[in-house]
């Protein structure tokens, strides 16, 4: 599919979570420390949307059932029981415009 805008570094701060839909897929973008990472915005325990949860640090906790991901990875950190890992996507700054790879 190539690379799509989903906002400017301006829209941002760090430690913001912001969901955007590319392509019908909905993805989770955040600024963690002044770096840009995409994953699936979906839990794979229940379907939430993790951009409605929490984020502490790198790790963004699901706001339906405490389900802890590695927003850098994709990877599940926390949860009583084993659930699928999240995709993460490539993240490109070029001109303060953030761009997400799919």
């Amino acid at each position: 599919m190539g690379k799509i805008i989903v906002g400017k570094t301006s829209d941002f701060t760090p430690g913001k979570i912001q969901k955007a839909t590319i392509d019908g897929k909905d993805i989770l973008v955040a600024n963690i420390d002044g770096n840009y990472y995409a994953i699936n915005d979906t839990c794979t325990h229940a379907g939430a949307s993790l951009s409605e949860g929490s984020l502490d640090g790198q790790i963004i906790k699901c706001g339906w059932h405490g389900a802890k991901f590695d927003c850098k990875t994709g990877n599940l950190s926390e949860f009583p029981v084993k659930i699928k890992d999240l995709n993460s996507y490539k993240v490109i700054v070029e001109s303060e415009n953030i761009f997400v790879e799919i």
